[in-house]
């Protein structure tokens, strides 16, 4: 069954490419970006690939308005959401980030999309995820969200960016026990150390559409599907 999708940060990298995937699965898919003129784009070059099955939709995770003005787009024409991807987010990694002397004004940047605007915009679009038959949230990680995995590691430790996505995983926890009666699924995964804009295309990571593939079977759980976990690039369950 053909399932609406709505992606947030989907204008490029990842969202983008998972945008693809689902698009050629049949799915509608809302291609949500903050800036018009690139989620356009995004739009017009997927359409030019036969998939017209993507809408774009102007959704800032950081904008309650434009979350709202979304929502009733989505509410109108579908009438349900059965995933939503919460892909958006920042990395301030071109900042200094040491956990000793961080500048308060960097980890608050991180917060507001990655934590606070990924809370705001899944309790904004939930009545709709609570519409469909088998609501599913998928929320895009990374390993160095893994408190576990950080206390071990002698590298990368990005106090605004590492602090921020461990604290939606948090909120994953605590979203899934509080959806469980619901039979919605919603899980934490990490496409693994991928090349993107989010650490300026670093070298030696996968490509973007390996990055989308990891996270693909996750976004289309069906109703018997596991929920609460947070899973790893080779689909294993990793430490919190």
């Amino acid at each position: 069954m053909s399932k609406v999708i709505l992606v947030t940060g989907a204008n490029s990298g990842i969202g983008f490419e998972l945008t693809r995937l689902l698009a050629q699965m049949g799915h509608t898919v809302y291609l949500g970006a903050r800036n018009p003129v690139a989620g356009q784009e995004a739009q017009d070059k997927l359409y030019a690939e036969g998939l017209d099955g993507v809408k774009f939709i102007e959704l800032d995770v950081t904008n309650l308005t434009t979350i709202v003005a979304a929502k009733e787009v989505i509410q109108k024409a579908e009438g349900r959401l059965d995933v939503l991807v919460n892909n958006a987010g920042v990395s301030c990694m071109d900042r200094p980030q040491a956990a000793s002397t961080i500048d308060l004004a960097i980890v608050r940047e991180a917060f507001e999309p990655n934590f606070f605007g990924l809370i705001q915009t899944t309790t904004t679009l939930l009545p709709l995820i609570l519409a469909a038959p088998n609501g599913v949230i998928l929320n895009v990680s990374t390993d160095m969200a893994s408190n576990n995995h950080q206390s071990k590691s002698d590298y990368l430790h990005f106090a605004a960016y590492n602090t921020s996505k461990a604290a939606a995983n948090s909120y994953t926890i605590a979203l899934s026990h509080d959806l469980r009666k619901e039979g919605i699924k919603v899980n934490a995964v990490t496409p693994g150390y991928t090349s993107t804009k989010l650490n300026s295309f670093g070298e030696g990571g996968k490509s973007v559409m390996a990055g989308a593939e990891i996270l693909l079977p996750w976004a289309l759980l069906d109703k018997d599907g596991p929920t609460g976990l947070f899973i790893d690039e080779h689909g294993k369950e990793m430490l919190w």
